[in-house]
């Protein structure tokens, strides 16, 4: 991933370093276990954490030269350990390597994502509270319905972002698992205590039966959780965007004192980050395809997977990283505008309260159909005319025949839409 849409934490993870790093782990790990059941020397293990060390110029080097990641790997900790070396990877194939290190890499990302999605979970409950009761319209289809509060929305991301955190949880799980099982799967050269004993050590549970590979249903359950939550991400993004426009205007980005919105136009305030996460979601959703494709290999293994993984896994982790820190910075910062909110509500002229009179109507006996139809009718003549929907019906003889003017009144208020939210909130936060 290009540096602008990169955090440091995330990027050292994905690192080559990071990389040959584990890569290292696993074969020590491995070396311990075979040592322990008395399949090499003892001391193998303790040479090679000893003296060993990664230099990846050096791998690069010899792989170009013997047209093999792993044994490029192995042949350049030969040159710095000795020959003890040559008792490392005893029966092990390269996946055992290179998938075991692979799901610890997803771990890594997976468990700091878990981080960032509890830091914008913190936002959005901070945020939803301060503005439990700030009334704001509610819109379907981009039409106005019904009044809601800004707090019902920011817990309906909140509500939104804890299934995320669980679904993370649950693939982080999915793809902590080690298989160091030879070269077909079946421990021909290996003993199984090898694999027990690595998974062991660094911190992963065995996966029950490979192929040689470790299947890539369960990667591709972890970018999908990814591309849920990038979809997420977009939900918030889009909604910030659209409430940010001139003819809305109800909340706004945090502009810094010397930020410019446009090279041509001074007055510009444009949505630019939410625009940034938008298109940044579109980027870790399409890692989803290609891993659900990686799950359909030839015979017990191949190598499609590889060049797909490569490219898919620093990006679709980063890129989730640092979309997810810029939607908490924004949530953080962003600039609300109750009364512009309680303006926009206004807009129809109470037109919003349509439905509420319908079904007083319904209880005076007449038919939903009629009910809704002269409702209709009147709400057709306030946009027509540019009229205030409680006038209208005021001036309706068959409509107050069925409403008392008392009750009229109350429909026009905001008060009923309010009154669960306090009940919606405590299910949301459990409190």
């Amino acid at each position: 991933m290009i540096k602008r849409y990169s955090r440091k934490e995330l990027t050292d993870i994905w690192s080559e370093e990071n990389k040959y790093k584990i890569w290292l782990d696993v074969e020590i790990a491995a070396a311990e276990a075979m040592e322990k059941l008395g399949q090499i020397p003892k001391g193998v293990a303790k040479v090679v954490r000893k003296k060993a060390k990664i230099n990846v110029s050096r791998i690069h080097k010899i792989e170009s030269e013997v047209k093999h990641d792993v044994i490029a790997f192995l042949t350049s900790i030969t040159e710095k350990t000795g020959i003890k070396a040559r008792y490392l990877h005893q029966g092990m194939t390269s996946s055992d390597v290179l998938d075991t290190s692979f799901n610890i890499q997803m771990v890594q990302s997976g468990k700091i994502i878990l981080k960032d999605l509890d830091q914008i979970l913190k936002v959005l409950k901070k945020q939803a509270k301060k503005y439990k009761f700030t009334p704001c319209m509610g819109r379907s289809h981009g039409i106005h319905a019904e009044p809601v509060t800004f707090g019902l929305k920011l817990a309906s991301f909140y509500e939104e972002f804890k299934r995320n955190r669980k679904r993370l949880v649950d693939a982080i799980n999915e793809v902590s698992t080690c298989a160091i099982s030879g070269a077909v799967g079946t421990f021909a050269n290996i003993n199984p205590n090898v694999e027990k004993h690595v998974a062991k050590k660094l911190g992963l549970r065995v996966e029950p039966i490979s192929t040689q590979v470790i299947p890539r249903d369960r990667h591709a359950f972890y970018f999908s959780v990814l591309g849920i939550i990038a979809g997420s991400i977009e939900r918030v993004a889009v909604e910030i965007r659209h409430l940010q426009r001139t003819e809305i205007y109800e909340l706004q980005e945090f502009f810094s004192k010397k930020q410019k919105g446009s090279s041509a136009m001074p007055h510009k305030k444009n949505p630019i980050l939410s625009e940034n996460l938008t298109g940044l979601a579109r980027m870790i959703r399409s890692a989803t395809i290609p891993a659900l494709e990686n799950i359909a290999l030839w015979h017990e293994r191949d190598i499609s997977h590889s060049s797909v993984e490569r490219n898919i896994a620093p990006d679709a982790n980063i890129t989730t990283d640092f979309a997810l820190v810029r939607l908490t910075n924004i949530l953080d910062n962003m600039i609300v505008y109750p009364k512009k909110m309680l303006e926009n509500l206004n807009i129809t002229k109470g037109l919003i309260f349509s439905q509420e009179i319908m079904l007083e109507l319904t209880k005076s006996g007449l038919s939903r159909e009629q009910s809704y139809r002269m409702v209709q009718n009147n709400a057709k003549k306030c946009f027509a005319e540019n009229l205030n929907l409680f006038d209208v019906i005021s001036s309706d003889k068959l409509i107050m025949s069925k409403i008392t003017h008392k009750k009229l009144k109350s429909i026009f208020s905001y008060a009923k839409h309010f009154k669960n939210v306090n009940f919606i909130f405590r299910r949301v936060f459990k409190k």
